[in-house]
């Protein structure tokens, strides 16, 4: 065991030198600055917390004066009195430190104390928000490993591949120095490739990935069971349950949630299932989907069907249904109930009225694949549910798949409440706390900076057509860019990118387009957004997980300049974009722009009445209104509510199945059937 030295003063490192004895000593003392940080009762957490940063500091000469050999014999002696039963709370302070040395001495990074904080913070089943550019990835070894030290699974799930891979990688070298084995899993490996990841002390994933890894597990363990339940093949020495296959998951200990907004709250209205078989009458409603995307523009809203704008729901009345039954059909929808084919025009109708091609999805060979609104990434193997993703494939002409039956299924919810302890960190997690409270059981708790914040936003910009508006913003980028600053201008979606890409090629400003089209270029355009007179004009791609570094001369031009084209659905997207710009102490510039005819006057109020309120009146007058953006902040947080009730009804009625079939004897996750 350590001992500990008396408590010594903060030494928060503003930079990371690589030698461990040139590290400078931070001035800024971490109690004074709690004292007058957030609310009482996290105030108070936080405080009290920092009381381990102080142990924390005083175990760090010791360990400077061990050679590598020595600290990885102190990180075995951990893990050993962690199998004893040591409680890991106990064991955290020393835990932290040796991390701390450990990446001083693998990547020349040192730990700030404002990130031990928010390294207990996740320890305590608590999300860190963190800002952005605080260095979260390099936070969450700590509770890492300090919980793989009790010998049992211990996952990170972020959102996508890329940052797995990343993440992982760059923090390989820390553990390995503490005798800490790292794993990844990746979309296209194989079973017997995840199993040797997950039997790794540390695996980072996607949330998605974790997901159907448990369902396949579950789909096994049933076949397995089953073939043993078999008397007679058995008997015959046959095992057809297993054919030597066995779960590549261990047990459900500890996951930390990456970005934990967004997968915990924004990817949980979406189910992970693993399709069945398909039947011979569901190789017919190939043919319908075919048909009814084909015949769709013929029906007329009011005089075929009412559109319900706060359900999005589209639903025929009597004329409408009058069409269908003259429309001419194929010879294979003989066998379709009509009450079916009503709801097959319906669906392509709705398909038709508000999905559309490089917003919500693009066509990748010959696949429609979805593009991920909060963070601008394709969701690869995700698919729209009820038939939707059908009728999007029907309608861009492409081979529609067969909508299948559901073999296992398991919300984003109950997959991660499977955890015995649950940790999570993002930049924007606050105007969520209650949800994730309720639903999780987790705090959130604000991590203060460990520099004080020079970004500074400018007024919000109000026009009243969108032309107008797109205009300003390539003057805004002409003169900006005329500074040599670096620019990163952020879009809504793919079209609006490459709308924008065509006038600044239009008046001869060299740029470079970020968006899901993209995914090749993202790491080389994100490396070099922060460099002098660099235009980066992306979707949400570069909202989250990017760290645009500032290129030399670029602080003393006022740093990076973030442009914000739109409104989203959620102020979190609004604010993950923002925070690309005064890192770590560095000076940058926001401003947000918006137009009467945006979308979230539509999304929040129905074209109806948005067309009436706003968009007439900013065709009226096109140019710059004011700076006046209370309204439109107003319709974000109605778009909002919506989407929160959303979730709880799909929480509820996720709760109610699961009850249902508990109660029949059935496995909730796979008798799946009509649910």
């Amino acid at each position: 065991m350590l001992e500990t030295p008396a408590p010594a003063r903060e030494t928060a490192t503003a930079a990371a030198p690589a030698d461990p004895q040139t590290r400078p000593i931070a001035s800024v003392d971490l109690k004074s600055r709690l004292k007058s940080f957030g609310g009482w009762a996290q105030r108070r957490r936080l405080l009290r917390w920092s009381e381990l940063v102080d142990r924390i500091n005083a175990l760090e000469p010791a360990l400077k004066a061990l050679d590598h050999h020595q600290l990885r014999k102190q990180s075995l002696a951990l893990k050993y009195r962690a199998k004893s039963k040591e409680p890991l709370d106990k064991l955290l302070p020393e835990a932290f430190a040796l991390v701390r040395e450990a990446g001083v001495r693998a990547l020349g990074m040192r730990h700030f104390d404002v990130q031990m904080l928010g390294g207990i913070a996740m320890f305590h089943r608590s999300i860190a928000e963190m800002e952005t550019g605080e260095g979260k990835t390099l936070t969450a070894t700590l509770p890492l490993y300090l919980h793989s030290l009790a010998g049992r699974s211990c996952h990170l799930a972020t959102v996508n591949d890329y940052l797995a891979r990343r993440d992982a990688e760059w923090m390989r070298p820390v553990y390995e120095m503490l005798g800490v084995s790292v794993g990844v899993i990746e979309t296209e490996m194989t079973q017997p490739q995840r199993r040797k990841q997950y039997e790794c002390d540390i695996t980072y994933g996607t949330a998605k990935e974790f997901g159907f890894d448990f369902l396949r597990d579950r789909l096994l363990l049933r076949r397995i069971s089953e073939g043993q339940s078999d008397f007679i093949a058995s008997m015959l020495g046959e095992n057809r349950g297993q054919g030597g296959e066995k779960p590549v998951q261990r047990d459900a200990y500890f996951c930390l949630v990456d970005e934990a907004d967004n997968i915990l709250i924004d990817d949980a209205r979406t189910p992970l299932i693993i399709s069945a078989l398909p039947s011979e009458e569901q190789k017919i409603a190939v043919d319908c989907y075919a048909w009814a995307a084909e015949v769709q523009d013929q029906f007329q809203e009011d005089e075929h069907y009412e559109y319900d704008h706060e359900k999005k729901k589209v639903e025929l009345n009597a004329a409408g249904r009058r069409l269908v039954r003259q429309l001419a059909k194929p010879d294979a929808m003989d066998r379709v109930g009509m009450y079916h084919i009503y709801e097959y025009i319906e669906r392509a109708i709705k398909v038709g009225r508000e999905f559309y091609l490089d917003r919500h999805y693009v066509v990748r060979d010959g696949e429609i694949v979805i593009v991920d609104e909060s963070t601008g990434r394709l969701a690869e193997g995700r698919k729209w549910r009820a038939g939707i993703h059908q009728a999007v494939e029907a309608k861009q002409g492409v081979e529609v798949t067969v909508e299948t039956g559901q073999a296992a299924r398991i919300t984003v919810q109950d997959y991660f409440l499977r955890y015995e302890n649950l940790g999570g960190m993002t930049g924007t997690a606050r105007t969520s706390a209650r949800e994730l409270k309720k639903i999780y059981k987790l705090n959130v708790v604000s991590v203060p900076t460990n520099l004080p914040s020079q970004r500074e936003r400018l007024p919000d910009a109000v026009f009243g057509a969108q032309a107008a508006k797109w205009d300003a913003i390539a003057n805004e980028i002409r003169e900006i860019h005329a500074q040599g600053r670096p620019i990163l201008v952020g879009t809504r979606t793919i079209e609006k990118s490459e709308l924008l890409s065509r006038m600044l090629d239009a008046i001869g400003i060299e740029h470079h387009v970020l968006n899901a089209n993209k995914i090749a270029e993202e790491a080389d355009i994100v490396a070099r957004g922060g460099l002098r007179g660099r235009v980066t004009v992306s979707t949400n791609m570069a909202g989250r997980g990017t760290d645009i570094k500032l290129g030399p001369g670029v602080a003393e031009l006022g740093g990076l300049h973030v442009i914000c084209t739109e409104l989203h659905d959620s102020a979190r997207i609004d604010r993950q974009l923002m925070g690309r710009c005064a890192r770590q102490g560095d000076p940058g510039t926001v401003q947000q722009f918006m137009a009467l005819e945006d979308d979230v006057f539509e999304n929040a109020y129905g074209p109806k009445k948005a067309e009436r309120r706003f968009k007439t009146r900013g065709r009226n007058n096109p140019g710059l209104l004011s700076t006046d953006s209370k309204a439109f902040y107003r319709a974000q947080r109605k778009v909002e509510r919506k989407h929160f009730r959303d979730r709880r009804i799909l929480m509820h009625h996720e709760k109610e199945r699961k009850k249902m079939q508990v109660a029949m004897g059935q496995d909730p996750y796979l008798d799946t059937a009509g649910a």
